[in-house]
């Protein structure tokens, strides 16, 4: 009789491990905006503060970056995510666009984010977003495609030893906000 209570009590506690861990899972989300606040990194410092309307273009045209897109789904997200272009030539203090393609593949109703990187991080403030997709939640529709939108400027004071530039996102589904738009 003792043996089965042990099993009981160990059946317990891995459920409660379980429990644990999925949970610590969801809570990696909110806990990751928290961070980047504090040490002024992601998705908050990546040129979000920049507003259209102070934009000036003075482009220099005897320089060109590349601007390679990498976009990936995060977990086991039922999602098409990617760039429609992979690379762009750009000359800094020039304002671009770039467009990511995503299709709901959930079966229902679902809110979405994507998370920036940016690469190599230490220029992260030479790159200012004046209008991405990333900075609020995406609604998307049962079996809902579209074209995300992205618009950018590189500074022209962007060290002159570097030439390229990985901009990345992460999508991936919001559950809680998800269910409560059921």
């Amino acid at each position: 009789m003792a043996a089965p209570r042990r099993h009981r009590a160990l059946i317990g506690r891995l459920l409660l491990f379980t429990a644990g861990s999925f949970a610590f899972g969801f809570a990696l989300v909110p806990l990751y905006s928290v961070l980047c606040k504090v040490w002024e990194t992601g998705n908050r410092w990546y040129g979000t503060q920049t507003a259209q309307a102070s934009v000036i273009e003075q482009p220099d045209a005897a320089r060109v970056v590349t601007i390679e897109f990498i976009g990936t789904v995060a977990h086991a997200g039922e999602w098409e995510f990617a760039p429609t272009a992979n690379t762009l030539k750009v000359h800094p203090g020039k304002l671009y666009e770039a467009t990511f393609h995503a299709k709901n593949l959930t079966g229902h109703a679902v809110v979405a984010q994507a998370v920036p990187s940016i690469a190599p991080q230490s220029i992260a403030h030479y790159f200012k977003k004046t209008q991405c997709f990333c900075f609020e939640p995406q609604k998307f529709a049962t079996d809902e495609s579209r074209e995300l939108l992205i618009r950018f400027i590189v500074d022209r004071e962007l060290p002159a030893d570097v030439d390229r530039i990985t901009l990345s996102y992460s999508f991936f589904d919001l559950p809680s906000q998800t269910a409560a738009n059921r």
